[in-house]
């Protein structure tokens, strides 16, 4: 079995059955690496150690690799593959055996990384698809037999928390409550978040997961080739978003919330504000943080939405590996933006992963930024 990648919640051990995530027990359990040749002796040293944070979502697999740095840490590695590991979950209730070789030849790729860099503390969380999955908690144990990568699968909670603590830092603290927004591939989380939080925390007021994503929502709807049928089709995925965003709005105006500012995370609202901006290709520096006009995004979404799988997949920024999928995140972020409609919507290229190196970090006594 290939060397073990220790986890923040301790020691790297195949799933318990009993709670359905990776049990963590030992000298790690609060987020330090076990004692050893490489573990620093002094903080000096320890400033220069590695972390890792894996997501394993329903369509894609990303990993960062970071160190700590003056200004929070810096990205020393990256890895982002689609692997579609819930295709045709919706239907089929378990993991298909493609998507699995897909996923785990990804997440190979992840632990050689994981290994060159010589990182000793990450931790790897899986998401809706093993939450769902039938066959997820066998799947989780085959990823760790095969790749010493013990995945913790959260909960949406936990998913919610960590998109939220990684861009945070994007929400205007002289402004309204954020309704930060995550499209995922298999649910997507809205969550109201305080503008300023406690002790540079993120105060999440009250939050939703939808069992929608662009991979769920998607294989509700089949390619239509004509027009009619394609708008039919955008119609009725709009339908299935209505009446969870309807409920949580209500929701809010109990709590007397009725401005927000906006803030998306997740590889569909950057991909429609690249195109919005006009860039000839994906360019982090750009789209990160930017703010584009919500009702401007609205229109671009349904756009595109509506126009044939060749047309979209020539569209830059979109290309042919989103052509397909990008329908459902046009929809669900349609959706939103026609509920909460008005100003501007703050981009975010940070999420899960950034959470998640952040709490590592603090946990580990290395993190740098005043906050």
């Amino acid at each position: 079995m290939p060397a073990r990648i220790d986890s923040a919640r301790g020691p790297a051990r195949p799933p318990d059955s009993r709670n359905g995530s990776a049990v963590q027990r030992g000298p790690a359990a609060h987020g330090h690496a076990q004692p050893g040749p490489s573990q620093p002796g002094h903080a000096p040293q320890r400033r220069s150690r590695s972390y890792g944070a894996l997501d394993l979502g329903t369509n894609n697999c990303r990993l960062l690799i970071a160190r700590p740095s003056p200004d929070g840490f810096t990205v020393v590695d990256a890895y982002s593959r689609v692997v579609r590991l819930g295709e045709g979950l919706l239907e089929a209730g378990r993991l298909s055996d493609a998507a699995m070789d897909r996923t785990l030849a990804a997440l190979a790729s992840c632990a050689e990384k994981l290994a060159r860099r010589d990182v000793r503390l990450t931790r790897n969380v899986a998401t809706e698809a093993c939450r769902r999955a039938s066959n997820g908690l066998a799947f989780v144990e085959r990823v760790y037999q095969e790749t010493g990568i013990a995945l913790d699968v959260i909960s949406a909670a936990e998913e919610a928390r960590l998109a939220v603590l990684g861009c945070h830092m994007l929400i205007d603290t002289a402004g309204p409550p954020a309704l930060v927004f995550d499209i995922g591939g298999g649910s997507t989380e809205l969550m109201l978040v305080a503008p300023v939080g406690r002790d540079g925390q993120p105060d999440i007021l009250d939050w939703i997961s939808m069992p929608w994503g662009v991979v769920s929502l998607a294989e509700t709807e089949p390619q239509w080739p004509s027009p009619e049928g394609r708008m039919a089709g955008y119609d009725r995925m709009l339908g299935q978003i209505w009446p969870w965003l309807d409920r949580f709005a209500a929701r809010l105006a109990a709590r007397g919330v009725s401005d927000v500012q906006l803030l998306g995370t997740s590889g569909t609202i950057t991909t429609l504000a690249s195109v919005q901006l006009g860039l000839p290709g994906y360019d982090r520096r750009q789209v990160d943080g930017c703010a584009v006009p919500g009702s401007e995004l609205a229109a671009l979404c349904r756009s595109i939405g509506l126009r044939s799988t060749a047309e979209r997949a020539r569209i830059a920024c979109v290309g042919p590996d989103r052509a397909e999928l990008i329908v459902a995140g046009c929809a669900i972020l349609e959706a939103i933006l026609t509920r909460w409609p008005g100003g501007q919507v703050r981009v975010a290229d940070r999420g899960i992963r950034e959470g998640i190196l952040r709490t590592l970090m603090a946990r580990d006594g290395t993190w740098m930024r005043a906050q």
